[in-house]
């Protein structure tokens, strides 16, 4: 789990035990940013929420496939975070997407300018160029 605020962490696809330290270290949203099959491996959407519910956490699904980024992913992500009552944990395959939704809004919103991204990614360790791409082209 990297921490992206005080709010927000982002990971790769969360194992069982990862999820169980995410609610022991006050994680209480799971936001899943894959979308359902993506891959054989990955867990499936029933399985995840009912997984974070026993953890006590509550579970949105958000999916977007990769490189695919729209306005109504990034305010759904967003109201996720918004909304959640404590810290979240967002997570995709690998990470990337999660944080490239955040930047998103962040920038559409005035809370970071398009010239602040190369830093987060730097931060983090994340490639954000789609995110740039996708303001360019769309804000």
């Amino acid at each position: 789990m990297k921490q992206v605020t005080d709010k927000l962490w982002i990971s790769g696809q969360p194992t069982d035990a990862d999820l169980a330290v995410a609610a022991q270290a006050g994680i209480r949203r799971i936001i899943n940013n894959r979308p359902e099959n993506e891959e054989p491996t990955q867990p499936g959407m029933a399985e995840a929420a009912a997984l974070a519910g026993q953890l006590g956490m509550d579970f949105v699904n958000v999916p977007v496939l990769s490189g695919r980024y729209t306005l109504e992913a990034v305010r759904a992500f967003q109201k996720a975070v918004d909304e959640a009552q404590g810290p979240v944990l967002a997570h995709c395959k690998g990470g990337t997407r999660s944080l490239t939704l955040w930047a998103i809004g962040e920038v559409l919103d005035g809370r970071m300018k398009l010239t602040d991204i190369d830093a987060l990614g730097e931060r983090l360790g994340t490639n954000l160029a789609g995110a740039k791409d996708w303001l360019r082209t769309n804000s």
